[in-house]
């Protein structure tokens, strides 16, 4: 029979094990990330690392993905904006070792079942990067360099971007 003393310590040693992985507790195993457009309304198709398509619809949208590829593997996707009458655009988001993960070590012995099992087994040891995707699509026809400028009429630019607009004089 075991005592009451070990039934305690039995508990209190299983919780410790539990929360050992710093990263998993703090930023879980996906990430919500918003995408963005202009023009506003865009298809957009997010495709992960194997070449599977995670996610199809229009920006604006807020999509939560997986930061893990598997054990010791960060997710890479590729976001691709594309709109009728634009030049389509890829953006590639990243997962990088989030700075959560190195809190296991503050746990000492403990804190290597974060590191070496917990952490890269649920994918939280991971941020995604970009946190916020936006994309400008250019017109088809139009080729830009570091000294393009597009001029817009003001009835064709959203009410977002019209909002954060300053008046020059």
């Amino acid at each position: 029979m075991i005592s009451m003393n070990n039934l305690f310590k039995i508990s209190i040693l299983t919780c410790l094990l539990s929360i050992t992985g710093c990263a998993s507790i703090i930023s879980g195993s996906t990430q919500t990330l918003s995408f963005k457009s202009v023009p506003e309304v865009s298809q957009i198709s997010i495709t992960n690392r194997k070449g599977e398509k995670v996610h199809v619809g229009q920006t604006p949208v807020t999509v939560t993905l997986n930061k893990s590829a598997g054990y010791f593997k960060g997710e890479i996707y590729n976001i691709t904006f594309s709109k009728e009458g634009f030049q389509p655009k890829t953006i590639e988001v990243k997962a990088k070792v989030s700075g959560w993960y190195f809190g296991n070590i503050v746990f000492g012995g403990l804190g290597l079942i974060g590191v070496l099992i917990v952490d890269p087994a649920t994918g939280a040891m991971y941020t995604l990067t970009p946190k916020d995707v936006s994309a400008v699509l250019e017109q088809e026809g139009i080729v830009a360099t570091d000294q393009t400028l597009i001029v817009r009429l003001k009835q064709d630019i959203s009410q977002s971007i019209m909002a954060r607009a300053i008046e020059i004089k």
